[in-house]
Formats: C-alpha cells, sequence, structure tokens
C-alpha cells in the first residue's frame, strides 16, 4: 500500500516549485535582457540596462560593469555574451555573461564587442552606482558613495536619497551624506546651499575641499553669506589637516625610531661593556635584510611563513658574524678604540665586497606578506601603514625583552657587571673573555633583526647598513653610553624630530642641524641623558 505525504510535504513541495518557477523566470527575464543590451536597437538596450540593474540576478553587476568598460564581447556563431578581461586580450579570463561560467580561449576572429555611447555610458554608470549603493558588502556601497562624491549629479543625488533610507552602517551613511551635501551645495535655493556647506562641516575629503573652495571663491548665486559660511568651514577644514599632518609626521617619526632603537641598542650594548667603536655595525643591519632575502627564496609559496622564519635566522647569523669579528680581531685591540675603529671599518669594507661578489651589487626586493600589506585608515586625513606599525610593536618587544635579559638572567648579571668593573668582576670568576663575546654576538644578533625590519621598508643592498651606523652613534652618545632607556628616548628623539624637520628643510639639512643639536648637547652633558659608570666613560 503506497505511503501517504502528509499535508506538511504537500506544502513545502508547492513552494519549492513556485520558487523553481519564479527563479527560471528571473533567468529568462536576464538572458532576454543580456540580449537586448547586446542588440542593435538603442532604445531596447536603455530598457534592457534598467531591467538588468532591478533583476537581482548575480551577474548584474559584472555585466553592466563589463559593458561600461568595453569588455562586454557577442560570439559570431551562437550569439552568445561573454565578458573577456581588460582590454580583451585575455582568452583565460573569458567567462559566460549569462552563467559565470568560465570559456575556452576564444580567438578574436570569434568575437565581436558590444559598443556603447556616451548617453549608454552615462545610463551605465547611474545602474552601477544604484547597484553598488544597494550591495550587501557595506565596502561596495562605502566606494560607491565616494564615487558618487567626485561626479555629483541630480541621478546621483536621486540615488543617493533612495540609498539613505536603508542605511545603516555609519561609515556608509556619512559617506552618502557628505555626497548629498556636495550636490545640495550647488542648488539655486540658498538655504539649501547653507545647509548643504554646514553638513560638510568636519569632512577631510579632498573632494569636499575643492568644493568647498569654489564656492568660497566664488558662489554661482553671488551670495556673500554662502561664501562666508564656505570660507569658515573650509578654514576649520585646514586646520584639522594641518594637525593630522602633524599626527602623520609623528607616526613616521616613531617607526623611524623604532628602526634606530633596533640598530643601535645592539652598538650601546657592546660600546658600553667592551668601549669598542664597531663602525662594522651597520654591515650586521645588512647581513640580516640579505638573510630575510634568502630564506624568501628557499621559501617559495610560504611568504606569509618567511619572515617569521627570517627573524631568527637573521638573529642568529649576524650574531655568529659578530661573534666571529669579536673573537678574530677586537679582542686583540681592547683599550685602543681608535684601533678597533679603524679594524672595524675595514671589516665593514670585507662583508659589503664579500655580499656584493655573492649576491652582485643590485638591490634585492623582499616581498611583504601580506599581514604587513595595506594600511589602516583612521579618517581621509590620515593612514597608519601596517608595515610600520608592525616594526614599532616589535622594536618595543625587543627593548622588553633585552631589558628583562639583562636584569633578570645570570648573563645580564655578568654584562652588567664587566660593564661597572671588569677587574672586580674577572677577580669573582666572570669570564670577562666570554661574556665579551656573547655581548657581541647579542649586539650583532639584534643588528640583524634590524635589517629584517628594514627590509619591509626599503630595498636590500650592500650599503644599507652605512645609512644607519652614524645616525646609530649619535642616538648611544645622545641617550647615554650602556643605558637601555637613554638609547630608546635617543632614537624616538632623533626619529621624530628628522620627520617633522624634514618638511621644512629637506633631509639632508634636517641631519645637519640634528648632528648641530647632539654636538652641542655633548658638550653640555658629556655622558648623554643616562650615563652609566663602566669602561667607556670612565
Amino acid at each position: 500500500m503506497p505511503r501517504r505525504r502528509s499535508p506538511s510535504r504537500w506544502l513545502l513541495t508547492l513552494i519549492a516549485t513556485v520558487f523553481a518557477l519564479l527563479a527560471g523566470t528571473a533567468r529568462a527575464d536576464f538572458a532576454s535582457a543580456l540580449a537586448d543590451l547586446a542588440g542593435d536597437d538603442f532604445t531596447a538596450r536603455l530598457a534592457a540596462i534598467a531591467e538588468i540593474q532591478a533583476s537581482g540576478h548575480p551577474q548584474a553587476l559584472a555585466v553592466l560593469a563589463a559593458a561600461l568598460d568595453g569588455q562586454l564581447y557577442r560570439q559570431r556563431s551562437d550569439r552568445r555574451i561573454v565578458i573577456l578581461g581588460p582590454g580583451g586580450d585575455a582568452p583565460a579570463q573569458a567567462q559566460d555573461a549569462l552563467s559565470g561560467e568560465p570559456l575556452a580561449a576564444l580567438s578574436s576572429s570569434e568575437l565581436s564587442r558590444v559598443s556603447t555611447n556616451n548617453r549608454l555610458r552615462k545610463t551605465l554608470r547611474g545602474a552601477l552606482a544604484g547597484l553598488r549603493l544597494g550591495h550587501a558588502d557595506a565596502t561596495v556601497r562605502l566606494e560607491a558613495a565616494r564615487e558618487l562624491l567626485g561626479t555629483p549629479s541630480d541621478t546621483s543625488a536621486a540615488l543617493l536619497r533612495e540609498a539613505l533610507a536603508n542605511e545603516r552602517d555609519e561609515g556608509v551613511l556619512a559617506a552618502m551624506q557628505i555626497g548629498l551635501a556636495s550636490i545640495d551645495i550647488k542648488s539655486p535655493d540658498r538655504d539649501k546651499r547653507l545647509q548643504a556647506i554646514a553638513a560638510l562641516d568636519g569632512s577631510l575629503h579632498q573632494e569636499v575641499r575643492a568644493l568647498l573652495e569654489s564656492v568660497a571663491d566664488g558662489d554661482a548665486q553671488g551670495d556673500a553669506e554662502v561664501q562666508a559660511a564656505a570660507a569658515q568651514v573650509l578654514a576649520r577644514m585646514h586646520t584639522r589637516l594641518a594637525f593630522y599632518e602633524q599626527v602623520n609626521n609623528l607616526y613616521f617619526g616613531i617607526s623611524l625610531g623604532s628602526v634606530l632603537l633596533l640598530a643601535a641598542v645592539g652598538l650601546a650594548i657592546t660600546f658600553g661593556v667592551m668601549g669598542v667603536i664597531n663602525v662594522a655595525h651597520g654591515e650586521m643591519v645588512m647581513l640580516g635584510a640579505y638573510t630575510t632575502y634568502v630564506v624568501q627564496q628557499l621559501m617559495p609559496g610560504q611568504l606569509e611563513w618567511s619572515l617569521l622564519v627570517a627573524l631568527p635566522a637573521a638573529f642568529v647569523v649576524a650574531g655568529v658574524v659578530g661573534i666571529g669579528i669579536e673573537r678574530g680581531v677586537i679582542r686583540f685591540l681592547y683599550g685602543r678604540p681608535l684601533e678597533t675603529l679603524l679594524a672595524t671599518f675595514g671589516v665593514s669594507l670585507i662583508l659589503q665586497q664579500a655580499v656584493r661578489s655573492v649576491f652582485s651589487p643590485l638591490n634585492r626586493s623582499v616581498s611583504t606578506p601580506a599581514w604587513m600589506s595595506g594600511s589602516l585608515e583612521i579618517n581621509p586625513a590620515l593612514t597608519l601603514t601596517y608595515n610600520r606599525l608592525y616594526i614599532i610593536v616589535f622594536a618595543l618587544a625587543v627593548l622588553v625583552f633585552l631589558v628583562l635579559l639583562l636584569r633578570r638572567s645570570r648573563f645580564g648579571l655578568e654584562v652588567r657587571a664587566v660593564t661597572q668593573n671588569r677587574a672586580m668582576a674577572s677577580a669573582m670568576g666572570i669570564r670577562t673573555g666570554r661574556v665579551d663575546a656573547l655581548t657581541f654576538g647579542l649586539g650583532s644578533g639584534i643588528a640583524g633583526l634590524a635589517g629584517v625590519a628594514l627590509s619591509q621598508l626599503t630595498n636590500v643592498g650592500p650599503s644599507m647598513g652605512q645609512a644607519y651606523i652614524v645616525d646609530s652613534f649619535m642616538v648611544v652618545v645622545f641617550g647615554g653610553v650602556g643605558n637601555l632607556l637613554g638609547t630608546f628616548l635617543g632614537a624616538m628623539t632623533l626619529g621624530i624630530a628628522n620627520k617633522f624637520l624634514e618638511p621644512a628643510t629637506g633631509s639632508v639639512l634636517a641631519k645637519i642641524l640634528i648632528l648641530v643639536f647632539i654636538i652641542v648637547f655633548i658638550q653640555r652633558r658629556p655622558r648623554g641623558l643616562f650615563a652609566l659608570s663602566g669602561r667607556a666613560v670612565d
């Protein structure tokens, strides 16, 4: 005996059938409108754009965008509509306009472009703006609102007013309100223009700035009150832009100070413990940067992890080379700082030439992982790049690690003992030669970490370390030999001062002024901001 279906199952089947019929009808309507868009009847093409916009089909946005960009084609054989890549020269990117499915390679002889004229392009822009303003993704809606801000028109105003009623995202809502105000500011109604100017108060967009400047220079209706209102809003905008420009300079200064901190902190430790003027310290930075490059070459397809592997690798490579330099050259020259300067200068030349022989004199480019790419947009006038933000955090983490190492470990206790009184430390059984080698290796390893950070900001080259060695010595002397707090404050002070001076004086004169400041400061405080008693200063 056959089983009877329950009423609920019959209802579900009926609903599913209705939805299938409706979906089939929608697909048929979209296919018909797509055929009209690629046809020869101009009136039918205009109507087809509106039908595609209202269809809700997942391919509607792609089809209209392709038609506007000249990437919509019709196959000569079966009249099928296809979308090609930019310029129509990439058959591998061909897809069916109706289904979105990829197609096999198509030759240009098989296709004819769907042409457009000015009126069609204008209609397409409006339809695309309407679709994007109603898109489910808030980012797409925000971009659409900003596009309309750059091209104000009556059509844009109608689209924005319609979208405003349904918008819930605060960022998109603000962009739409600004776009609508930028249109109303050209209205013949005086009150509406004044309201639009008031609505634009607080905006930092360049388009709004240009619009307010045009009104302040001469209102279209010749209204002095409207001009004055626009001038007042513009003055407040300039004040805010100037403030955020200084904030941006501060951010870049802190990021430069972080790089100087990484480059100088190892130098501060070695100089404080051993009294060695290590001119080859910049080459440790260079070795760290080249280690990052080599790691990326050895890990193809693993870019996101390569930087995390490069950090310990750069520390070890630079640290081992540093220990080799200390054991092979510097330990024979203790107590003779001028000779250590000359010897390490020769070592720096040897290391630079070795790198040129292995990697060639040409600069190498190190790729940035996706998690370090891009920027954090605070507002249209202030954007913080992620790579510099990560470098700032990393530099602070290294500084905290060093403080804990020197204050909480036996090795740190031995380093501080040798720094304060080398002879007494040796008499107490501390192997000062071992402390010298490990301290020099630690300082060189940290310089290698600075090279990893620098590889994300600039190209890697044999002489890249020389650009930071003078600044590193200035940081050490200014902050106080062997003092980590002084090194931190010195690096941040010089980095921020350099970035604030550069816009007014230029990069070269800014460095000269900072050098003059350091010379004058050292005349007053020969031991720097925070002085330690040690062999280098006693």
